[in-house]
C-alpha cells in the first residue's frame, strides 16, 4: 500500500440528515444531523476501520458509499469517479463496492436457497458464462469455508457463522475490489466471530481486497485494521494509524473510547475517566465541538469554534482545538486487587 497512491474511495465533505417524524401543526419539522461534513479516504489494498458509539452515523456512512443512501452534499469518489453522477448500474459502483451487513439473515432471502442468492448476482453482472455458474458458486462456498452441498440449504437452516459465510461468498460473487463490513462480527458468538476475523483477514491478503471494517469493538478493529477513523455525533474526529489511534488517541474522545475498554489484567485500573453524562441528540446537536458537553478538556471556543483537523503527526489528524498541545497519557496503572 502506499501512501501516495490515488484513494481507492474518496468521501469529499458528506452531509446527511433525517426528518423525524411526529411533526405537528405547530412546531417546526425536526430534522436529525445524521453526517456532518465528512471526509475520509481509503488507499487500495488498507483496511480503514470507523469506530465509534452506536448512533454515530457509521451504518449511514456505509450505505452511502455503496448508495443505499443518497448524501445531501458532498461526493463519493470511487476510483477517481463520482458514484452519484454515474448510471446506477455502472461498473464501478455495482461490482467494485460490495457491502456485508450486520444481520445475515435479514440480509438474505429467508425463501431462497443460499446457492441460488449466490448464482443470482453472478448472472446478472455476467461475471462468467452461464454454463460456469454453479462451478463458481462452489468455489466461493469453499473459498469461506462452507461445502457445496449448502447450497441447497435455507438461511433458517444454518447456524448464524454459516449464514454470515454465504454473505461474504455473496458479496465476493461479483468480484469487488472493495469490501464493506458493517458490524459483520458483532452479532455472533466469540469463537465463530474469530473465524470470520480470520476469513476477513485472509481474503484481504488472498484477493488484494480494500476493506472498510466498522465495529464498536475496539479490538477487533485494531486486530484487523491499518488505519481507523473515530467518529462522534455523525463527525469524523480522529484518523491515523491504528496503533497510534488506540494507544495515543490525540482526540480526548478517543482516549475515553481506549479508557472504557475492560482491562484483561487483574488489579489494572484506568487513570483516564470514562465518558461523562449523555450522548447529545442528533436533532439538536452542540455548537462548535459536538464533544463539549462530554469533555473534560472544554473550553469556551469549544462552544463557539467548531475545531479542524490537526496534525499530530504523519497520517495522523484529530478535530481538537487541543490536539497538538496534549499528549495521551498512560491509560493504566497497577493497583492492589481487592
Amino acid at each position: 500500500m502506499s501512501a501516495s497512491a490515488a484513494p481507492m474511495l474518496e468521501i469529499v465533505a458528506v452531509s446527511k440528515t433525517f426528518p423525524v417524524t411526529g411533526r405537528s401543526l405547530f412546531r417546526r419539522r425536526k430534522t436529525l444531523h445524521a453526517l456532518t461534513n465528512v471526509n475520509l479516504a481509503v488507499q487500495p489494498g488498507e483496511t480503514l476501520g470507523i469506530v465509534g458509539e452506536s448512533g454515530c452515523g457509521k451504518s449511514t456512512l456505509a450505505r452511502i458509499m455503496v448508495r443505499l443512501l443518497q448524501p445531501d452534499s458532498g461526493t463519493v469518489l470511487v476510483r477517481g469517479a463520482d458514484v452519484n453522477r454515474a448510471d446506477k448500474n455502472a461498473p464501478h459502483t455495482s461490482t467494485r463496492l460490495q457491502m456485508v451487513f450486520q444481520d445475515p439473515y435479514s440480509s438474505l432471502n429467508p425463501r431462497m436457497h443460499v446457492g441460488a442468492a449466490i448464482e443470482e448476482p453472478i448472472r446478472v453482472h455476467g461475471i462468467v458464462p452461464p454454463a460456469e455458474v454453479a462451478g463458481e458458486r462452489d468455489r466461493l462456498m469453499e473459498r469461506v469455508g462452507l461445502g457445496p452441498r449448502l447450497a441447497t440449504r435455507l438461511p433458517r437452516e444454518l447456524s448464524g457463522g454459516q449464514r454470515q459465510r454465504i454473505s461474504i461468498a455473496r458479496a465476493l460473487s461479483v468480484r469487488p475490489e472493495l469490501l464493506i463490513a458493517d458490524e459483520a462480527v458483532s452479532s455472533l458468538d466469540v469463537s465463530v466471530r474469530a473465524q470470520i476475523l480470520n476469513l476477513l483477514s485472509d481474503l484481504r491478503s488472498e484477493l488484494g481486497l480494500t476493506l472498510v471494517f466498522i465495529s464498536h469493538d475496539l479490538s477487533v478493529v485494531d486486530h484487523l485494521s491499518d488505519r481507523v477513523a473515530v467518529m462522534y455525533l455523525g463527525h469524523v474526529v480522529e484518523v491515523g494509524p491504528a496503533g497510534d489511534v488506540l494507544t495515543q488517541g490525540a482526540h480526548p474522545y478517543t482516549r475515553a473510547l481506549v479508557a472504557a475498554v475492560p482491562q484483561p489484567t487483574v488489579g489494572s485500573r484506568r487513570t483516564q475517566p470514562s465518558l461523562r453524562g449523555e450522548l447529545p441528540s442528533p436533532v439538536s446537536p452542540p455548537s462548535g465541538c459536538v464533544f463539549r458537553t462530554r469533555c473534560p478538556m472544554a473550553q469556551a471556543v469549544c462552544a463557539e469554534i467548531v475545531p479542524s483537523p490537526v496534525t499530530v503527526a504523519s497520517d495522523h489528524w484529530a478535530a481538537c482545538h487541543f490536539a497538538g498541545t496534549v499528549s495521551a497519557p498512560n491509560t493504566t496503572e497497577k493497583g492492589s486487587a481487592t
